[in-house]
């Protein structure tokens, strides 16, 4: 059985990722600092990491240090945000080198926007892949359970308000278009890549995205919908701001992975599991 070695197992798509492969009966090795604090991707020359790249088949580079667009706004300019996301990178990248192992570096459809650090750094990431004969694949905005609710996205960061206040105050005026991706649709895309390694791997970056774009207030109103058919009342509260994250840029995306994969979920099924998700819990006192 091909062993797995995913790098940021608990973050938001990481866990996701765990499960999906397990279920699918990949033998799936774990590495987060949240289990550990050798699993610390920070730590220079870290025999943990070295130990889990040596026995694996194939590794997942997801760790990174970033959140939705609020927490990219308060931190991606801040000397500790780009020192961990410089030192997670070095680490594992010469962990990989030395190992020759084959790979996917998880990138961001802001590696385009030079304004942006986090942009830059992923920017960086896709580089030093491409060199490695890695694949980044470039990701638009991937929603789905979410732990870490500082580091949160909007649809999760809209469900949460419309159930604690019965209000979605939103940061903006919601004008901002984004590209959304349900997680079990981005983590079959991850898969499929995987499987058709050796197929794709000419092309140094695949885009894994759902391929339209949506108003940041079409999901409100989506969302406020959901809530009416379950019998909740929400209103929405527009913003006065306008994006300052991605500044409102839309990037064209390739087609290279639709000959083998496409998506199930449309935005609304994929929001309506996702609410699902968090009226249980809130219920359960999240």
């Amino acid at each position: 059985m091909k062993k797995i070695l995913i790098l940021g197992s608990e973050g938001q798509i990481g866990s996701h990722l765990k499960y999906y492969l397990t279920n699918k009966k990949y033998d799936v090795l774990e590495f987060d600092i949240i289990n550990s604090r050798y699993q610390d991707l920070r730590i220079s020359n870290n025999q943990k990491l070295e130990q889990y790249i040596k026995k694996c088949d194939f590794i997942f580079f997801l760790a990174f240090d970033v959140g939705g667009s609020k927490y990219l706004k308060k931190y991606q300019k801040t000397y500790h945000f780009l020192m961990n996301n410089v030192s997670i990178m070095k680490n594992t990248f010469e962990q990989i080198k030395k190992n020759k192992k084959e790979f996917i570096f998880v990138t961001s459809q802001m590696s385009n926007m030079s304004h942006s650090p986090y942009g830059v750094l992923k920017k960086i990431g896709e580089q030093i892949t491409e060199s490695l004969n890695g694949i980044s694949v470039r990701l638009w905005n991937v929603y789905g359970i979410e732990k870490d609710l500082e580091k949160s996205h909007v649809v999760t960061d809209f469900i949460l308000k419309g159930l604690k206040n019965k209000s979605i105050k939103m940061i903006t005026n919601g004008e901002e278009k984004r590209d959304f991706l349900y997680a079990e649709d981005c983590c079959a895309g991850f898969e499929t890549i995987m499987k058709k390694f050796h197929n794709l791997n000419s092309h140094k970056v695949i885009d894994l995205n759902y391929g339209k774009y949506i108003k940041i207030l079409k999901i409100a109103n989506i969302i406020k919908d959901i809530f009416s058919k379950n019998n909740l009342d929400v209103t929405i509260v527009k913003g006065k701001e306008l994006d300052q994250v991605q500044k409102n840029l839309i990037n064209a995306s390739d087609k290279i992975l639709r000959k083998y994969w496409r998506p199930k979920y449309n935005i609304n099924k994929g929001i309506e599991e996702v609410f699902r998700y968090y009226k249980y819990a809130y219920k359960k006192n999240l």
